[in-house]
């Protein structure tokens, strides 16, 4: 007896090894179609926007610089930036849907007012050179998302907004044509700006002012906030976030960042110091189905368990045949969250293949140990599996300790049950 205890063991451990086979295939699958929709979803962005970053408003002078050495005299243009020194961003966005199949992309429509003065006292070292073109500009990186009614107005004048931004580093955006002599004449320089942009999920906004502050409202209740700023203040619900943001020079460091990308071309950290948000699914039916997968060996684990328990307890032996079908009927519930998941959401599809997984297993217990009190026990246990299970993908913060928990309660239960068996007998005896 002894003997067959420990070959029907090795055999239960072989069918789980084997049963880990389908399950991988499966978590290859929703990687497959993780990234599908991930295709389709560039895609949607190649055909209207794709994620936005706004830098500016700022001003860019160029002009001649002229040297004389040894009465031989050399021009070179060269490009003065000058930022704003106060800069108010007030931004909201509505969300929307684009379909392409069954899959579908997060796409936002944004009104964006920017306001704010620049100090016009640094262009006085210019006075007397030679001055190409004046151009105040706002860098964004998907023009094709900047919508109608946008406009620029400076200290109440409004002006048209002309395409590209007169820079290799940061090609695309709008700029307006400013008289450099009526520069001069005012040291402080108002500035108001209605910039209506559409994009894909991610919209965030260089802080280029000496004093930057942003207040963003959405639609949309699931923000993950993007960038090196993290906001002051945020406020989330149901029905969507509101968001605050305030920093300066001295926290960014951003003046000479700029500098270093738009005259050295290293744009990479000036890029990254920014603030905004980033449109994100509450519930990623791929990343929650996957995540689900790598619960199926501890679920295989405890089902297979409970039916040796019963062989050694009851003395009913189970085949092996039986102990595979039922590991089957597991993985197959993995394939069903995913299809479904596709079609009805990640919630309403566990239900479902929950119910399904739940129901044809304890038909197949009930017909196999031919008692339909055993199948119906059965049913009730696997459901309150899959509801623990679901607790642990709900709660990300405590699912490592609430799967320490469960397997802790599982073993301990199990010691519980097994602890007068006599293994060399397969016989219960009481303790002395």
């Amino acid at each position: 007896m002894k003997q067959k205890i420990e070959t029907k063991l090795v055999i239960i451990i072989g069918l789980i090894v084997l049963l880990l086979v389908p399950i991988f295939m499966i978590q290859n699958l929703i990687d497959e179609r993780a990234e599908h929709q991930q295709q389709v979803q560039a895609d949607i962005a190649k055909s209207s926007s794709g994620e936005q970053q706004v830098i500016g408003p700022f001003i860019q002078v160029q002009f001649i610089e002229t040297h004389t050495v040894e009465g031989n005299t050399t021009e070179q243009l060269k490009t003065l930036l000058l930022l704003p020194e106060t800069l108010t961003i007030n931004s909201e966005l509505s969300s929307f849907e684009k379909y392409r199949g069954i899959y579908k992309a997060l796409l936002y429509r944004s009104a964006n007012h920017f306001a704010g003065q620049f100090n016009t006292e640094a262009l006085n070292e210019l006075a007397g050179k030679k001055i190409k073109q004046v151009h105040m500009v706002m860098a964004i990186k998907d023009i094709r998302g900047i919508g109608q009614g946008s406009t620029m107005r400076i200290n109440n004048q409004e002006y048209a907004l002309q395409p590209g931004t007169k820079l290799a580093q940061l090609p695309e955006g709008v700029n307006i044509e400013l008289d450099f002599s009526a520069l001069l004449e005012q040291q402080m320089l108002d500035y108001q700006i209605d910039l209506n942009l559409q994009g894909m999920r991610k919209l965030a906004i260089a802080p280029i002012g000496k004093e930057t502050s942003l207040s963003m409202q959405a639609d949309w209740p699931h923000p993950s906030f993007v960038g090196d700023y993290l906001p002051i203040d945020s406020s989330i619900s149901e029905q969507g976030f509101t968001a605050n943001w305030q920093t300066n020079y001295f926290a960014t460091n951003l003046k000479e960042l700029f500098q270093h990308c738009v005259f050295q071309n290293q744009c990479e950290q000036f890029k990254q110091r920014s603030m905004g948000v980033n449109l994100v699914y509450g519930v990623d039916h791929y990343l929650k189905s996957y995540r689900a997968s790598n619960y199926a060996i501890l679920v295989l684990i405890l089902v297979f368990a409970s039916f040796f328990l019963l062989e050694v307890l009851r003395s009913e032996p189970v085949h092996p045949v039986q102990y595979g079908f039922v590991g089957l009927a597991l993985a197959v519930f993995y394939l069903l969250l995913i299809s479904l998941g596709e079609h009805l959401g990640f919630n309403l599809a566990y239900l479902l293949s929950a119910l399904a997984s739940s129901l044809l297993l304890s038909i197949y217990v009930a017909g196999m140990l031919k008692n339909t009190k055993h199948g119906g026990l059965f049913l009730i246990a696997i459901l309150f599996l899959y509801s623990l299970l679901y607790g642990l993908l709900s709660a990300e913060d405590y699912a490592l300790l609430m799967g320490s928990l469960l397997v802790f309660v599982v073993l301990s239960l199990i010691m519980m049950l097994t602890r007068t068996v006599n293994w060399y007998h397969t016989k219960s005896q009481a303790d002395d």
